[in-house]
Order: structure tokens, then sequence, then C-alpha cells
């Protein structure tokens, strides 16, 4: 096998609550993780040296992009030199909470592992191992080795699976703002919250009824505050009747669940053309 092409997908979050500050500097937390249909592609190709390059300028710019330092982080822990030429086309937005970075960073990891010749086996990756150099990439990196609908706590990186699955269509819109983790970590207030996500995991079926009794952003504050185009989105989406609208992580989408195909639709016409937006189905 030389070459592998593999899609990316990107997530939300159904809910985010942030509970303490810990001694690391890190912060625990909970939320739900959702996958959506919305991906990037990867192609990894054997080489005589390695490069990469990708749709997006901005990452080709980039040369400590997430996919970079897997590949490195991958060759320093397997001890093998991995010529590869890692191509990416970009389609979901940078910086929106959408984990499109993250997503990136786990789909290369797990297929250099693939890509390793089977006569040297024993060089391989396990499953454990993968999952510690993916949180030394990123909190939320360890989730996209199998993203499926999961509640997680701690940096994000403890996830538990849980019996969701919406069938109703989700609006994704995305204005082009780039919200930095950083600055909204800096600034978020660490509280216990009123009702605890990780309730949902007994559930033999979460309904969106569920959710929306239990699931806030507490992000949604501060970054409303500062940026009130991001506010406008949600406001717009509680006037078309959504079901359920939220911002995921510290934004700068957000995203509405929606009884069906033609309200999701109409609700999207609502938004500047310049906007991103994506159903999920």
């Amino acid at each position: 096998m030389d070459q592998i092409k593999v899609k990316s997908p990107a997530k939300i979050n159904i809910g985010l609550n942030i509970i303490r500050k810990r001694e690391d500097g890190f912060h625990d937390l909970e939320t739900i993780f959702y996958p959506l249909n919305l991906y990037d592609e990867i192609t990894i190709t054997k080489s005589d040296s390695f490069s990469f390059i990708s749709n997006d300028e901005l990452l080709n710019k980039e040369p400590t992009n997430l996919i970079i330092k897997a590949q490195k982080e991958f060759e320093r822990v397997s001890g093998k030199t991995l010529n590869v030429k890692i191509e990416l086309k970009k389609n979901i937005p940078i910086g929106a909470g959408l984990g499109g970075g993250s997503s990136n960073a786990a789909i290369t990891l797990k297929t250099l592992n693939a890509l390793l010749e089977p006569a040297i086996t024993e060089g391989r990756l396990e499953q454990e191992l993968l999952s510690e150099i993916a949180l030394k990439l990123g909190s939320d990196v360890p989730y996209f080795l199998n993203p499926v609908p999961v509640f997680a706590e701690s940096r994000g990186e403890k996830i538990t699976p849980v019996n969701l699955k919406i069938e109703n269509p989700i609006l994704i819109v995305n204005p082009g703002i780039h919200i930095s983790t950083k600055w909204a970590f800096g600034h978020i207030k660490t509280q216990q919250p009123k009702m605890s996500l990780k309730s949902l995991i007994g559930y033999n079926e979460i309904s969106i009824d569920d959710l929306k009794q239990i699931a806030v952003n507490d992000f949604e504050e501060i970054v409303f505050n500062e940026y009130h185009e991001i506010k406008n989105i949600k406001e717009v989406m509680l006037q078309t009747g959504v079901i359920l609208s939220l911002m995921t992580g510290t934004g700068s989408t957000v995203f509405g669940i929606f009884e069906n195909k033609k309200a999701a639709e109409k609700a999207a016409e609502k938004f500047p053309r310049h906007y991103f937006n994506f159903i999920n189905y």
C-alpha cells in the first residue's frame, strides 16, 4: 500500500461546561462531542522525502500546523523515518470550534500507522500509544481516533460513548471570525453546571428534548459580548423556530437543530452569502 485517501470529520460540542482550572494550567470540562458529515480530505502517499500541501494557503505558510506536528511526533515515537507526501483538501473552516485541525492530526496519525509496511508490523503503534501522542497534540485530538457521539470530561480526552443519534438536520453557520482558544479560556469563569451532561450517559436513548434541558455553552456569554456578529447568528436562528441552537466550542460557529430540511434551508437563507454554512443530514 503506497497511498491512502481518508476523510477527516468535523464535530460540534453539544453543551460545554468549564468546571475548574487545574494545577497544570488546563481546565476540567464537560461536553458532548457529536461528529458531522462535514469532512476535510487527506491523501498520504509514500515518497522520497516529506512534503505537505493544502488548498488553504494559510496552512501552507504555517510550518507547525497540526498535521506536520503529528507526522513529526509519530516519527519520533515509532523510530521510523516516514517520507510521505501529505495533501490536505480543507473544507472545514479554521478556528471555528468544529475541531478541524484536531481531526486532521488524529486522522494523520491513524493513516501513517496504516501505511507502515507489513514487514515492520512490530513498529506499528498500539491504540493506547496513538492516544498518548494524540493528547500531546491537543485535548480533543484523541476523540477523533474514533469519532462517535461521546460524553467527554477532564481535558476532553476522557470519553464515554453515548446513545445519541440526531435524525434532524443540523444547520452549521460560521461568519469567518477566528476565536483564540487561549483568549476564551483566559476569560472564562469556572463553575459547576446546574445540570450535568454526565447524567445523560446512562440513558438508553438521548433525545433532543433531553439536550434542551441540560446543554449550555459557558463560552457564549463572553464570546457574544465581544463578538456581536456571532451573537446575532444565534438570535436569527432562535427567530426561525429552531429546536436547539448553541455555539460550538469556543466559537465562532453556531449550530441549530431544525424540525425538517425545509426549515433548515429557510433559516440558512437568512445569513449573508459570505458566511460558511452547511446542513448536516
